[in-house]
């Protein structure tokens, strides 16, 4: 009976070591109760952030620490690039003395102030023309104007093709063939409008032109401005006209009139290969080569 009683104690309580108790269970597990949570938490968060950036970045708008790529269609311009200088002389834009009057209705000539000197660089005129010429080689020329002067390059290069395709000019009677050629292009013939001191210059090798004179060098022609803008005291003509006389007697020397013409006596016209700015001799001024019968112009040969 005791053996068996002590069963039934044990089986009551009696004797048994006390349960712990749920509230001290519950305050040991709260701790860890609250780490969980606090991480799940966190981890959401995390994630939040995350699908928040990619929906940011799938929406084209830029997530934390993102610069999203912005739609072509929206993107700013590039900056240009410095805008391109215009075109030196034919395309209607002031340049070098381009727009600047070159006469008038009266004939009366502009830009009469002519300048001692000048830099001693050139703009060339970017304009070309047809071949003009009955026979003999082609030659291509351009033209140039010294740098700070009051002379359109484009105008000036528009008047020697004039001159060389008048019906009275070498071309016309078989002396040689020419063509007006843009600056840019290879050419067997450079035409220079300078100041007088750079006249003188680029003369020296011919002798002194004194501030005065044009000249014919290798490879091309050097025209005084003070001439092509003013003409000659000792022409009867406008400036002009004269401009049809520098332009004949320098080309003339190109094409094999080495020497100098004198006067052919008494009123009668001047070859254009006399140097008629050095006086007249009794002739009377002429600018063309041949006479409006086609007959040239001749005069003695000056040693």
């Amino acid at each position: 009976m005791g053996k068996r009683a002590a069963r039934n104690g044990d089986r009551s309580g009696r004797g048994r070591t006390r349960p712990r108790s749920r509230g001290r269970r519950s305050a040991r597990r709260q701790p860890r109760a609250l780490l969980l949570v606090g991480g799940l938490l966190g981890l959401a968060l995390i994630c939040g952030a995350a699908f928040s950036e990619w929906r940011g970045r799938d929406a084209g708008g830029p997530g934390p620490g993102y610069a999203a790529e912005t739609p072509l269609g929206s993107r700013a311009p590039l900056p240009a690039d410095s805008p391109p200088k215009p075109p030196k002389d034919d395309k209607g834009k002031k340049d070098k003395g381009e727009g600047k009057d070159e006469g008038d209705a009266s004939g009366k000539e502009k830009g009469d102030d002519v300048p001692a000197s000048g830099p001693g660089t050139f703009t060339p005129a970017r304009s070309s023309g047809a071949p003009v010429g009955t026979g003999g080689p082609l030659r291509r020329y351009k033209v140039l104007v010294e740098d700070g002067v009051d002379v359109s390059p484009r105008q000036a290069a528009t008047e020697v093709q004039a001159i060389l395709a008048h019906p009275r000019s070498w071309a016309a009677h078989g002396r040689g063939r020419f063509q007006l050629v843009s600056g840019g292009d290879s050419a067997d013939v450079t035409i220079k409008i300078a100041t007088p001191a750079t006249t003188d210059r680029l003369c020296a090798v011919n002798g002194d032109t004194h501030g005065e004179l044009n000249c014919e060098v290798e490879g091309g022609v050097v025209v005084n401005l003070k001439r092509w803008v003013r003409g000659s005291p000792q022409y009867d003509g406008p400036p002009a006209e004269y401009r049809h006389l520098i332009i004949n007697h320098e080309i003339g020397h190109m094409i094999g009139f080495r020497r100098h013409m004198a006067c052919p006596g008494e009123g009668k016209a001047a070859p254009v290969m006399m140097q008629q700015i050095k006086g007249l001799k009794g002739c009377k001024s002429n600018a063309w080569p041949y006479t409006k019968d086609g007959a040239l112009v001749e005069g003695p040969s000056v040693p």
